[in-house]
């Protein structure tokens, strides 16, 4: 009884031993302390995406296995490290500045339209309120002079600008609606 519990006890371990490669990560690389960030990113075809930072971490990448199996120099893997890092990084700074254009505008597309549409200066009736009329100075319905939005609404019985806040026109002196 004891030399079968001996046999499972063996034949467990066997199998724990053949198992253990499966169930754990593969090590980063060979040479302890080379992990690299460029293993854990998962890469797409450089031919597919046409992207310079890609390319750029490829090449890397490939030059570190060509120096890890014997067939770069160390003169020649200094040469293309410094080349392809400063590819990748400009790469890098090109995307992350276009990323903070986009964070800069905002998420929400809509939230961009109502921006552009506000700073842009439009013309606007001080009866019948924005009209959509380019170039023109006076309203199509009523024949008012327009005033710019920018402004503030004009005043409704001289068509003046009057400012943001006032309850008085400077111009004629009306109270304000």
């Amino acid at each position: 009884m004891l030399e079968m519990l001996a046999g499972v006890f063996v034949a467990l371990a066997a199998l724990a031993l053949v198992l253990e490669p499966l169930v754990r990560p593969a090590a980063a690389s060979a040479r302890p302390g080379a992990a690299s960030l460029l293993d854990d990113i998962d890469f797409t075809d450089p031919q597919e995406s046409g992207s310079t930072k890609i390319q750029a971490l490829m090449a890397l990448k490939e030059i570190e296995f060509d120096r890890a199996t014997g067939k770069l120099s160390d003169d020649d893997y200094a040469s293309l490290k410094a080349k392809y890092s400063a590819e990748a990084l400009t790469a890098i700074k090109a995307e992350d500045s276009l990323r903070e254009d986009v964070v800069a505008v905002g998420d929400d597309p809509a939230e961009a339209a109502v921006r552009r549409v506000r700073a842009e200066v439009t013309a606007v009736c001080p009866v019948c309120g924005p009209r959509p009329e380019a170039g023109a100075k006076f309203c199509s319905s009523c024949g008012r002079p327009f005033v710019t939005s920018g402004l503030g609404p004009g005043c409704q019985k001289c068509g003046s600008v009057v400012p943001p806040g006032a309850q008085f026109c400077g111009e004629c002196g009306a109270r304000r609606a």
